[in-house]
């Protein structure tokens, strides 16, 4: 059980999937890519603005307060896409039309099909997307009266002797320089166990993590907490999942299928995103890097078919060397023999 403990620790943790599920060469690649081109550390963040105020900051640039052209709480029907142009229709009967669209949509929404496109996504991008792995990763919050734990221990493991991964991690947040006297601490599960707690109840979830906190501390009184919540990433429908991940057998072609365009329909996110799968630098530069093409497009530097992205009707295998390049998502300069 101590070596299942440690196995997720090493892998699910990040991936929010086990390594049997998970592609070995994509997913150590995109690791090293984002702790090797960034920072080899991980930060929670505890900014009392709200995670999305660098996003709100970037929309200042464009946006005025409460622009017309942001619509929140609107719900995506169907999408109909030719050479021409796109339209969207919405929930409440709003239509609009535009000569170019992004769809930024999470993988677990496609997948989910549960908006209409017009025509169908082709069978080369449909099946790209459904063998792409949506993940489901869920923090669980507590507070209590006090602090029964070390304060010292950013993470605190479990290793549960009958399950992989049943609440495997706890990380308390009154640690020196972070939120100190809140008495918060959060548990982490992941894939299966996550899908679980997310459709149990808060009451049924909240019993079982008392119940495995009561056995890491048996010296204390573990009693029930006075605040007591998570998320449900599996259920949302504008997300059905948390972040994507590379499964086994995904090849970077048909990984390619999933951003490639069709007529003026665009395609970006994390999902998308062949080196930062998983993260919101993967959306940000997938994102920008489509609204670049549309931009020299509108600005008349060449014509749609020029900028059309590379796709794969036809696979050819696995993977080869030379496929590594950005016509293929693969943005930044990166040695796939493992130097930098």
């Amino acid at each position: 059980m101590y070596a299942q403990a440690a196995d997720w620790w090493g892998w699910d943790f990040e991936a929010a999937w086990t390594p049997d599920e998970s592609g070995l060469v994509f997913g150590v690649a995109g690791d090293n890519a984002t702790f090797g081109y960034f920072s080899d550390v991980s930060n929670l963040v505890i900014d009392q603005r709200g995670y999305n105020y660098f996003l709100k900051q970037e929309a200042k640039t464009f946006l005025k307060e409460n622009d017309p052209r942001l619509l929140l709480k609107t719900t995506v029907e169907g999408i109909e896409y030719n050479k021409k142009g796109v339209k969207v229709t919405t929930k409440d009967g709003g239509c609009i039309e535009a000569s170019y669209a992004i769809c930024t949509f999470s993988l677990g929404v496609l997948q989910k099909d549960v908006v209409e496109f017009k025509p169908k996504l082709p069978h080369w991008k449909q099946s790209a997307i459904d063998q792409f792995a949506m993940g489901t990763y869920t923090k669980i919050f507590m507070q209590f009266n006090e602090s029964f734990w070390d304060t010292d221990a950013q993470y605190q493991l479990y290793a549960d002797p009958i399950e992989r991964g049943r609440y495997p991690l706890f990380q308390p947040l009154n640690g020196k320089g972070f939120l100190e006297g809140s008495n918060i601490i959060f548990a982490t599960v992941t894939g299966e166990q996550a899908y679980q707690v997310e459709r149990q109840t808060d009451e049924e979830t909240e019993a079982q993590v008392v119940e495995v906190l009561q056995s890491m501390y048996p010296d204390k009184k573990v009693h029930k907490p006075t605040a007591f919540t998570y998320p449900r990433w599996s259920t949302e429908p504008w997300a059905y999942g948390s972040y994507s991940n590379w499964p086994v057998g995904m090849t970077l072609e048909k990984h390619q299928n999933i951003r490639a365009n069709l007529e003026r329909l665009w395609f970006a996110g994390e999902a998308n995103s062949a080196e930062f799968f998983g993260f919101v630098h993967g959306g940000y530069t997938e994102g920008r890097e489509i609204g670049h093409r549309i931009g020299r497009i509108i600005n008349g530097e060449a014509g749609d078919d020029e900028f059309d992205m590379e796709r794969y009707e036809v696979l050819h295998g696995t993977t080869h060397k030379d496929e590594y390049n950005d016509e293929n998502g693969w943005l930044f300069p990166y040695d796939v023999d493992g130097d930098n």
